[in-house]
């Protein structure tokens, strides 16, 4: 039989049945000399497949207790219980100790954007950019708010220029119909804040000319107006 070659492969590809039988017979030889190694390396992989599917069934649960956990600090947080939607009341966590406990899980992480939200209406703005920050998700709506919510902190810090970075940020992220015209808004008060007429201007022809029909429109409208008339 004839002997062929795969071209450009650099590998060889046998059609005599005596050809394969003798590659076939190195590799049991190699495989009865190495024992060890072998099954030393089959044992591994064992191990770190075993260990991959362990450590998701357990992240799973993890993330599970933590969401009942998250239940009534939400619920807290939703009516106004600030500080209990902070620390809990003794018998049900706070989103500080899910944090704490389940920050690895998702809802640990989500934890991290309640805290922003909760601290930021407590006029805590730092601790509330801290906990923002450390919140990411790809969530369409979470995240921009996020960002957001950072640019309002920046905004009450007196920090325009971060302020307007950040409403940016929430802008550009997944852009929505309903809610990107708000953080472009809101871009703009921080420019304008800032004394940077040009760049909130920009903020303002981006809802006039890609927001026609948000809420948002005529206020752009008016206030790109008038600032076109100062310069």
């Amino acid at each position: 039989m004839a002997k062929t070659k795969e071209k450009g492969a650099g590998t060889e590809f046998y059609e005599n049945p005596e050809v394969l039988a003798s590659q076939l017979t190195k590799t049991e030889e190699f495989i009865e000399q190495n024992k060890k190694i072998v099954f030393g390396l089959g044992g591994l992989i064992a191990l770190v497949i075993v260990g991959f599917f362990g450590y998701r069934y357990y992240m799973n649960n993890q993330n599970e207790e933590a969401q009942k956990e998250m239940f009534q600090a939400i619920y807290w947080f939703e009516n106004g219980e600030l500080d209990k939607a902070i620390d809990g009341d003794g018998n049900n966590y706070g989103f500080l100790n899910i944090v704490e406990d389940y920050g690895s899980t998702k809802a640990g992480n989500l934890a991290n954007y309640y805290l922003g939200a909760v601290y930021l209406q407590k006029g805590e703005f730092e601790t509330s950019i801290d906990y923002l920050e450390s919140f990411g998700a790809d969530d369409l709506l979470v995240q921009s708010r996020a960002y957001a919510l950072m640019g309002d902190a920046y905004m009450e810090l007196g920090n325009y220029t971060l302020a307007a970075d950040q409403y940016g940020k929430a802008a550009d992220y997944k852009s929505t119909e309903e809610f990107t015209p708000e953080y472009l808004m809101k871009q703009a008060l921080a420019y304008e804040k800032a004394n940077e007429s040009s760049k909130a201007m920009e903020s303002y022809k981006q809802v006039v000319e890609k927001y026609k029909d948000s809420k948002e429109y005529n206020e752009a409208r008016k206030y790109l107006s008038m600032l076109e008339a100062k310069n």
